[in-house]
This record gives structure tokens, sequence and C-alpha cells, in this order.
């Protein structure tokens, strides 16, 4: 069963439900997880650009309408918060979900939220989405700016209180700031290699051998314009020429998966993700892609959900 390292499904949970809906995972998500064989994921809370003006109000609407979600889906989902509680999960025969925080533009200044968020159940987070904040830059962000005084507070506040550090998103600068301070592995849950794909968002050799050096895991990125700049090269097999690469760059034991499905967002007018990826129900196939391509079931495991499920057990301790 996989795990997935980055699902935006809080995003379309709190977008429905403020709209009046309810029950939105069993009715429009459960299916498709399941088709997947997806096990586990991160679900982030996102703050939208569109709401940047007033983020923490938006992270406690989000945080309320996953309250109301909850009611719905008690049978079917296990919110985790450590390692036990995967295996519990596993035994229910449900998934584990550990909530997570895309970009922290909602603390502002005040990085003693990150204390709330973790007693909410956050064992997750990335400094920044693509912007630039009060702690880092995002990749849209001054590209000469990395963290702040601030920023390298609460990235160790998050790493003492044993949160997940994610530096998808981030700038160059700020991504080795991060290096140059971490005290445990650090993930890039969905980023792809920028060698073969140019992408600002996607991780150059250097980036992919710090991460390696933390002994950390980059998660596969299925969204089609972090697979190939060439439409007609947005497929699977071309994702699938990511993991390789990745895979013989810095080893099966640092590379993942990190979907980042979002074709049920409303802007979205175009599918987002690369030809035979397109939503949650096709990620087995990245697994029949693994095998064809003569990876070995241990390897095709650590992809799976080894390599993160590492990365929990020695990080998320309660």
């Amino acid at each position: 069963m996989k795990f997935d390292a980055h699902s935006d499904i809080w995003t379309d949970v709190a977008v429905k439900t403020l709209k009046g809906e309810n029950n939105i995972i069993k009715k429009y998500h459960y299916d498709n997880l399941v088709k997947g064989k997806i096990g586990g994921s991160i679900f982030v809370i996102w703050t939208e650009p569109k709401n940047y003006h007033r983020a923490l109000e938006r992270v406690r609407e989000i945080q309320e309408c996953i309250k109301k979600e909850l009611e719905y889906i008690k049978d079917i989902i296990l919110i985790a918060k450590n390692y036990d509680d995967i295996i519990k999960a596993q035994k229910e025969n449900k998934i584990y979900i550990f909530i997570g925080f895309e970009g922290l533009i909602s603390i502002d200044d005040n990085i003693d939220l990150i204390d709330e968020y973790y007693e909410y159940g956050a064992r997750h987070a990335s400094l920044t989405w693509n912007e630039e904040n009060k702690l880092a830059s995002g990749v849209r962000g001054d590209p000469n700016k990395g963290l702040t005084d601030l920023g390298k507070k609460a990235l160790r506040k998050m790493q003492d209180k044993g949160m997940i550090v994610d530096v998808s998103h981030l700038n160059d600068k700020s991504f080795f700031d991060v290096i140059d301070i971490t005290s445990a592995p650090i993930i890039a849950s969905h980023s792809n290699s920028r060698v073969l794909c140019k992408s600002l968002r996607n991780l150059t050799d250097e980036q992919l051998k710090a991460i390696r050096d933390t002994k950390g895991v980059v998660g596969l990125n299925s969204y089609k314009g972090f697979i190939d700049e060439n439409k007609d090269k947005q497929t699977i097999e071309r994702a699938l020429d990511h993991i390789k690469y990745i895979a013989d760059k810095i080893g099966i034991d640092h590379i993942g998966l990190g979907f980042d499905y979002n074709e049920y967002f409303e802007d979205e007018i175009t599918p987002p993700s690369v030809k035979g990826l397109e939503n949650a129900s096709k990620s087995y196939d990245i697994i029949i892609k693994l095998k064809e391509a003569g990876f070995n079931n241990e390897e095709i495991e650590k992809i799976e959900y080894k390599n993160f499920n590492r990365i929990i057990k020695e990080i998320v301790k309660y």
C-alpha cells in the first residue's frame, strides 16, 4: 500500500464544506484512494494566495471544515500522529493521514503558533509555499533571500517538537539555509529532478545530494509542469524517468511518491497531472511501470512507502 507524501484533499474539503456539502472524502476521494492502493498520506492545510491577507483566519476556517468532515470518515480514516498510528490504521483497515502545513504564512511572526499547530495534530510543515514570507522565500520570492532569523527559529522549533520539515517550494537560497542548520532528515515531499525538467520547483543534483546527506527523501510529483517542458513528454513514462534518475543519483533509500494530485481544484481547466497519473485512482500504475523497468520487490517497497515511513518513525515521536 503506497504512501503519498503530498495531497491537497483538505483544500477540497474546505471549498465544498463552505458551499454546504458534507461527507466529501467518501463522495469524491475515497474510491480513488482505494483503487490506487493509497494506504497513507500527508494531507496539507494550504493557504491560497487569495487568502494571504487573512491567512490565519483561513487556517482556522479549514480546521473547522476538517473537524466537520472527520465526523463522516471515522470508519475509513485514522488521523495519525506517530508511527504507531500507522500500525493501528493498518490493523483497522483504515487509511492513515498525517496533517501537514503547506507553508506557514499563517503564523506571520508568531512562531508560537507552531506549538498550537502541533497540538492540533500537525506533524509536518514547509516554511513557505511559493511566496516570500517572514520565515523564508519560496520559488517566486527574491532569489537572493533565504531563511530569516525568525525562519531559522521556526525550523529549530519544528525539529525540536518532532515535525517533518519539507523543502518543496523553497527557493535555492532558502533550501541551502535549511541544509546548513537542519538537525534531522528533511524531505522534499513533491519535487522532481531539475536536470530532467528545468522548473525551479524541481531539485538540482546538488540539492538531491544534500537531501540524501540528511538521510532524507524526495517524493515524485506527477504535476505535468514538473515532469517535462515538452507537452508530448508529460506522461507516466517520463515520471518514471525522474524516479530512475533520482534513485541512480542518490540511492533507492531516498526516493518516494508525493503525487500532488489536484484535478479537483475548481480553477483547473486542463488536467494538471501527466497522462497515466491523472488522479489517485491511477497511482498503482507507477508501481507497474517500476516492475517493468526492472526494479525488484525490495526497491519498489522502499519507493512505495518504506522510505517515508522510515522518516516518520525517526522524527515523529509523539
